[in-house]
């Protein structure tokens, strides 16, 4: 396979990964963080991280609106429900393992 072809695969598989989730909001950020080591914020957090080493100025907002189709907070409004005390504790944990300082 030539590189063009795998970049436009890993394109392609991400995308589907983005739609999934975006159909899926029942599936909580909190919920994939503990039990997968990341959330859709991840997903978009690495957007950006990719766009800045390309040169390309994005800050946390614009990346969160791009990888949500929509502002993040219209989001958060839209679908996020509170987390339980246990769900906390386990964020934390997950969070401390698998983002650190990054987020």
């Amino acid at each position: 396979m030539d590189d063009q072809t795998r970049i436009e695969l890993e394109a392609a598989a991400f995308r589907r990964l983005r739609d999934h989730l975006r159909e899926r909001s029942d599936v909580q950020n909190i919920d994939l963080m503990n039990l997968a080591g990341f959330c859709r914020n991840c997903l978009s957090r690495w957007y950006q991280e990719e766009a800045n080493a390309r040169g390309i100025d994005m800050g946390k907002d614009e990346a969160r609106e791009i990888y949500y189709g929509m502002p993040y907070a219209d989001w958060v409004a839209a679908n996020q429900r509170e987390a339980s005390e246990q769900q906390k504790a386990a964020f934390d944990v997950a969070f401390a393992n698998n983002v650190g300082g990054k987020g």
